[in-house]
């Protein structure tokens, strides 16, 4: 039996298919029961499902980032999509294929490994391409810096993020370059190529994508610096400035100390490497929250925690068949289809009658005088 992905479940649909626990919360509702709030997940997506009975009960047979197998129904609430769980039982690991559980970059990974070599290949700085030859050349090294995402909830959080995250950082630094002057572009290349490094030990990506003890103790930005360190050391001759430039652009690509930088940008090319960061993340995580709204009809999405805002789906593009907009909107900005008798249809007022300034006109029909 073939399963049942998240990005596969419509409105009304029976849901009976096995997926990751990603979050747990047993709340409160407001007429003082209990209830459990999940949020299922599988590599397509992840899906809100609350289960109303036996919540205590069923509370203490599985945890998050447990397996389970869930029955129950989807229904679309507040223009999101969510399952209404009727049974819900833990399933043990080797019961399953885990390949189903972890989403994955859209973009090829032979193909993005292959980027990678050619973009080393590029670097004229010997320094550098040696440091970046000696991170290739480090198989484990290699294995997690392909498979690791980018972030846990906020861009490119798939296997394989960081890398794609990388090489679009490295496509637009080869992009900005030639309008400016002075600027070290192998430098660039390669704080783009390391500036997120340290995640490959920030976070496992085993089963659920989530922090790990060093991850939370160090952060990437810590762990990164290290990592190049160490493989700084095993080039011969690198100059102790090259080398305080590199690492000055990982200590400040967050940009702010209330980011999370050690540093604020203090080069040209480390300024550079957080606009661009800083842009390339926000656009994909912008995408992939516009990309989860596939239930909804509206034409703004649901409130984004993280930005703090809602997002306008329409950008000025029409349907490439009608060449119309596909939506038309009503006063509580959500979108219907419009019905085919609306589109051409004028509405005809009834003209509202005058008192021909006397006040008492419209009350000669009351038995008051």
């Amino acid at each position: 039996m073939s399963k049942q992905f998240v990005s596969e479940i419509k409105d009304r649909d029976p849901v009976n298919a096995v997926f990751l626990v990603k979050d747990k919360v047993l709340a409160m509702a407001k007429n003082g029961k209990p209830y459990m709030n999940l949020r299922l997940m599988d590599k397509s997506g992840d899906i809100e499902a609350k289960v109303w009975d036996n919540t205590e009960l069923l509370d203490k047979q599985f945890d998050k980032d447990d397996f389970v197998k869930v029955r129950g129904k989807a229904s679309v609430y507040m223009n999101k999509m969510q399952v209404v769980i009727a049974e819900i039982a833990k399933v043990p690991e080797d019961q399953v294929v885990l390949a189903n559980f972890l989403p994955e970059s859209p973009r090829d990974g032979a193909e993005m490994r292959q980027e990678l070599t050619d973009a080393i290949a590029t670097l004229g700085n010997p320094h550098l391409r040696g440091l970046m030859e000696a991170f290739l050349a480090d198989e484990p090294f290699l294995r997690l810096y392909c498979q690791a995402p980018a972030a846990k909830g906020m861009h490119h959080v798939y296997l394989g993020g960081l890398l794609e995250h990388s090489l679009s950082l490295v496509k637009l630094v080869k992009s900005i370059v030639p309008l400016y002057n002075g600027i070290n572009e192998d430098l660039l290349i390669v704080g783009a190529l390391l500036h997120d490094v340290g995640k490959i030990h920030e976070m496992s990506f085993e089963r659920a994508i989530d922090y790990t003890d060093a991850g939370k103790l160090l952060g990437h930005i810590t762990i990164g610096v290290e990592l190049v360190d160490e493989k700084i050391r095993l080039v011969d001759g690198f100059p102790r400035e090259l080398s305080l430039l590199l690492k000055h652009m990982l200590l400040s690509h967050h940009g702010q100390y209330e980011y999370g930088s050690p540093k604020r940008p203090k080069t040209i090319e480390a300024t550079i490497l957080n606009y661009l960061d800083d842009m390339d993340s926000k656009i994909n995580g912008i995408q992939t929250h516009i990309a989860k709204e596939t239930a909804s009809t509206s034409r703004w999405t649901a409130h984004h925690r993280l930005y703090d805002r809602y997002f306008f789906k329409g950008n000025g593009m029409v349907s490439a068949q009608s060449g119309v907009p596909d939506v038309v909107c009503v006063q509580d900005e959500t979108c219907q289809e419009a019905p085919p008798e609306q589109v051409a249809k004028t509405v005809v007022r009834e003209e509202r009658q005058s008192f021909n300034n006397q006040p008492l006109k419209g009350l000669e029909n009351l038995k008051l005088f």
